[in-house]
């Protein structure tokens, strides 16, 4: 079995296996020579402090849809979680309801952020007895969960700080989520002229962990989970005059799962590598980025609803070495200019992005978008341009 072929999930998001290749750069992928089968990403749950709230803003704002929910009044006592879509994406939104309840320990301590990135594998107890063998640190046992729409096998593993992993085979569930979940609409209604989606797929999740544990998390990942490396980004290529980091990218045999994980290197002032960790409290992930058939539609809808990116100064579009490098894109240099999006060129092809600032209340979680066209990078060109514009924000926060 090769799978680049599409998942269930993607096709009832209307995608087609030449729009994922461009959008995440999906590859061919052997399962069967594979000891740990990742199919590709299941969830990325957030903890918040108010779910009912953030699910309202990632659909007004973001353009994602409500599908299902489970609370109080489907039997689920101590908090309530909403699941929202947009294309192949999946986001699930918990929060506390009882004080007691684990979740708002999480909050407090980290505020918003990500606590599981859920992966679905082809055989839970494959993979899991592969990951124990391996010395990862299983946090559920597999089990089934059952209900009238068929039964799901999970289990999860542990990965940096309180980051987990589910490891999800819904291969026998035909439900809109999880057994516990019901379905959940919401009444939004699109604004005249917005994109019908505004991001379509996950691209990548990015990690950040402390000074000297990049290389274990690489290895994590090489040897429990059988992903590959695709790129390392070391010195100059990731430094300003004031703050370094260092970055190396992990990824599943199909590549529709790409971990960067970050680790601060020494710099004049603190790095956003150290901002986060001082704000979260603990390694976690970072920035999730939102891959987008049309990055300019996306941006004009995005800022319509308020959400704030980062600025790129004019001399950015201006530099001769900019022009020679990216060659032509598929827009003017002066719409991306008029955005503040970012274009980058490899031997493959290019790509687009820009980012956004922090979506909460502390410096800690954003998203990118990025539109691919053939690239399989990750903007390097652009490093030390958003890394500026990064610190230009710490400095107003008195993080830098």
């Amino acid at each position: 079995m090769t799978t680049a072929r599409l998942t269930p999930h993607e096709r009832a998001a209307h995608l087609r296996a030449t729009q994922l290749r461009r959008l995440v750069g999906l590859v061919e992928h052997d399962d069967a020579a594979d000891p740990f089968p990742v199919v590709g990403m299941d969830a990325v749950e957030f903890v918040c402090g108010n779910a009912t709230q953030t699910a309202h803003y990632f659909a007004s704002a973001w353009g994602m849809t409500l599908v299902a929910y489970s609370g109080p009044e489907t039997g689920l006592r101590d908090h309530k979680s909403f699941v929202l879509e947009s294309g192949s994406a999946r986001f699930v939104l918990s929060g506390a309801v009882d004080p007691a309840s684990p979740l708002a320990d999480h909050h407090r301590r980290h505020g918003d952020g990500v606590v599981d990135l859920a992966l679905e594998v082809l055989d839970v107890d494959r993979c899991i007895e592969h990951a124990r063998r391996h010395g990862a640190v299983v946090l559920d046992e597999p089990h089934d969960l059952s209900d009238d729409h068929g039964t799901v096998r999970i289990a999860a593993l542990a990965a940096y700080g309180s980051t987990r992993h589910t490891l999800v085979d819904r291969s026998r569930y035909r439900g809109v989520y999880l057994p516990g979940y019901e379905p959940r609409s919401s009444v939004r209604t699109r604004r005249p002229g917005s994109p019908e989606r505004v991001f379509a797929a996950l691209d990548h999740a990015v990690g950040n962990v402390e000074m000297g544990r990049m290389n274990h998390w690489v290895r994590f990942y090489n040897e429990v989970m059988g992903f590959t490396n695709m790129a390392e980004f070391v010195g100059d290529d990731i430094a300003t005059e004031y703050s370094a980091l260092m970055s190396k990218v992990v990824a599943n045999g199909n590549h529709r799962v790409k971990f960067p994980l970050n680790e601060p290197a020494v710099g004049r002032k603190r790095s956003q590598i150290d901002e986060y960790l001082d704000f979260y409290g603990e390694p976690g992930c970072q920035h999730l980025a939102l891959a987008t058939d049309d990055i300019l539609a996306s941006v004009d809808a995005l800022r319509a609803e308020g959400v704030e990116f980062l600025a790129t100064p004019d001399a950015y579009y201006d530099d001769p070495l900019l022009r020679a490098r990216i060659g032509r894109v598929r827009v003017p240099v002066a719409e991306l200019r008029s955005r503040g999006i970012l274009v980058d060129r490899d031997e493959d092809g290019y790509l687009l992005q820009i980012f956004t600032k922090p979506l909460g209340d502390r410096p800690t979680v954003f998203f990118e978008l990025i539109e691919r066209h053939g690239s399989l990078g990750f903007g390097k060109g652009n490093f030390k341009a958003l890394f500026e514009s990064i610190e230009r924000e710490q400095a107003t926060r008195g993080n830098l």
